[in-house]
């Protein structure tokens, strides 16, 4: 035995003598497995599970009917546009929104829309506000029973959650999710819709309204140090994880083929604000095309969000999604047959 070489008892009573190279290699093989099982362990833990729909959110109000069931993306498509609208205590902003909304899809899309609202929990009467204004404009003729539907989450689920809920349970051939502040000039529906159908491959494709054009804006340029020093570090980080393709992933103004939905929002696991980013990573890995367009878009008081609390969630979220899909733990789920 060499001055070297380790005694090793492997519990059979005699001792085995192994070289001091393959001890240190075992150890770092044992050492990486260990770290590599930690890592799935702590990623699972961070990880978003959505939870099931709970039986009343499968259902939607009306100011004429109550409690009607949701259709599915697996439903042959009823009209050609619907907008889904995550709502969370809007009671301020929500009719402003409603106000342009309408106007527009009236004179553009005349009896071809849906707006389907996502009331995520809210504690401040926004589904009753919702159907309150909706009832008034059927009173004034403006719109018709079952254009603007109001879904109640009895729980609530944060923006991607509310969102993802939505995306699957409209009538349109087109989806788009829209904010329901109002930032997004909603005439630019046009722009994504155009830009869409240009590139729409086998029924999927992705339109985004971008602000990147506006950085030097006076809308962008006279927010407060605190938000822009974040928005700048958000985009920093993206760049280091490797998302590089959309230069504003953020904005809530996004338009889908209705196959792409189909495709996408199942597999959606993040909730939270940093959503959008899955949405596209998803669209990558399922070969859904994206277009990044300009929109015109304006600031807007009364956000929910935290800046410091929930830009450092979204920093979590983004590590962990990047990983649980390059280590495969979060599987893309095999759609079904869409009309």
């Amino acid at each position: 035995m060499g001055a070297m070489d380790y005694l090793v008892n492997w519990g059979l009573g005699e001792g085995v003598y192994v070289p001091p190279w393959q001890v240190l290699l075992i150890g770092t093989v044992l050492t990486v497995i260990a770290a590599f099982v930690g890592l799935i362990v702590l990623l699972n833990i961070l990880a978003h599970h959505p939870r099931p729909s709970l039986p009343s959110e499968l259902l939607y109000d009306t100011p004429d009917r109550k409690r009607q069931k949701l259709p599915t993306l697996l439903d042959a498509p009823e009209t050609e546009v619907s907008i889904v609208v995550p709502a969370y205590n809007e009671i301020e902003r929500l009719p402003g929104m409603l106000e342009e909304t309408v106007a527009y899809l009236t004179s553009t899309h005349a009896g071809q829309w849906e707006i389907l609202i996502i009331d995520d929990g809210s504690k401040d009467g926004t589904s009753d506000v919702a159907l309150g204004w909706a009832r008034r404009k059927q009173e004034e003729g403006k719109v018709r029973d079952g254009e603007v539907r109001v879904v109640r989450l009895e729980i609530n689920r944060g923006k991607g959650g509310a969102v993802a809920h939505g995306m699957q349970h409209v009538r349109g051939k087109y989806v788009l999710f829209a904010d329901a502040d109002g930032a997004s000039r909603f005439e630019d529906l046009k722009l994504l819709l155009g830009n869409l159908k240009q590139i729409e491959t086998d029924g999927l494709g992705c339109a985004v309204g971008s602000r990147a054009h506006m950085v030097s804006t006076d809308a962008v340029v006279k927010r407060s140090l605190i938000r822009n020093i974040l928005m700048h570090g958000f985009h920093t980080f993206l760049h280091l994880l490797g998302i590089r393709n959309i230069a504003d992933t953020q904005c809530g103004f996004k338009l889908f083929t209705r196959r792409a939905c189909s495709l996408i929002f199942p597999s959606m696991h993040v909730e939270g604000w940093i959503f959008d980013v899955e949405v596209l990573l998803l669209c990558e890995k399922l070969g859904v095309g994206v277009v990044e367009v300009p929109i015109t878009w304006h600031e807007v008081d009364g956000s929910k969000m935290s800046l410091v609390r929930d830009a450092i969630m979204m920093a979590k979220d983004l590590v962990v999604i990047r990983l649980n899909y390059v280590l495969g733990i979060w599987k893309v789920k095999k759609p079904k047959k869409v009309e």
